[in-house]
């Protein structure tokens, strides 16, 4: 599964974060872990403090990739609206969900203040650079003067979580892609409809 040269430490992080990812913390166990990166016992121990040590690191290492593939989107070539389809149209796998968003339904990262605060930090930053890019809209007038940024922001993250909701519990994503293109005929300027 793991190339030799993948680190032990690196190996744990990948396997806490899809085990969070697929089982949510409590039925992430070490030993899980442990097979699942194929490390022997004691490993986890070797490079963190514990499970929860663990966890923590590959939330953050999730946390930073989800960032990192929003920013590619929002932060490339086009205009405001172009910027904001192109976040809500990137390639997901819409019936896994969202490695971030999962985590807010999960009790025990939402009881620990240091589990919750990457997952916080980041739909907070999300949030800010979508509303800094709907005001930019604004004041070059692609987007109605009426519109709030952070209003804005919030509906798009509303409607990328709620779609992975509506998606996993019909099992297909054409829930999440509805709510996608009825978002963008709503912020469409009158002179570029969105592509169907």
């Amino acid at each position: 599964m793991y190339s030799s040269c993948v680190s032990t430490s690196d190996r744990l992080i990948e396997s806490t974060r899809d085990l969070l990812w697929e089982r949510g913390y409590v039925g992430t166990s070490p030993k899980a872990i442990l097979e699942r990166a194929e490390a022997g016992q004691g490993s986890m121990y070797h490079h963190f403090k514990g499970k929860h040590d663990l966890a923590l690191a590959a939330i953050r290492r999730s946390a930073e990739e989800l960032r990192a593939a929003a920013e590619e989107v929002l932060g490339g070539p086009g205009t405001p609206y172009e910027r904001v389809a192109a976040y809500l149209r990137r390639e997901r796998d819409v019936l896994r969900g969202c490695p971030i968003g999962r985590l807010t339904m999960d009790p025990d990262v939402v009881a620990s203040d240091a589990l919750r605060a990457p997952v916080d930090e980041t739909l907070d930053w999300l949030r800010e650079r979508i509303a800094g890019i709907v005001e930019e809209g604004r004041e070059q007038g692609q987007f109605a003067p009426s519109l709030d940024g952070e209003e804005i922001a919030a509906l798009v993250v509303s409607t990328v979580q709620g779609g992975y909701v509506l998606a996993r519990a019909s099992g297909s994503s054409a829930a999440f892609d509805t709510g996608v293109r009825g978002l963008l005929s709503l912020l469409a300027p009158r002179s570029d409809p969105p592509a169907p």
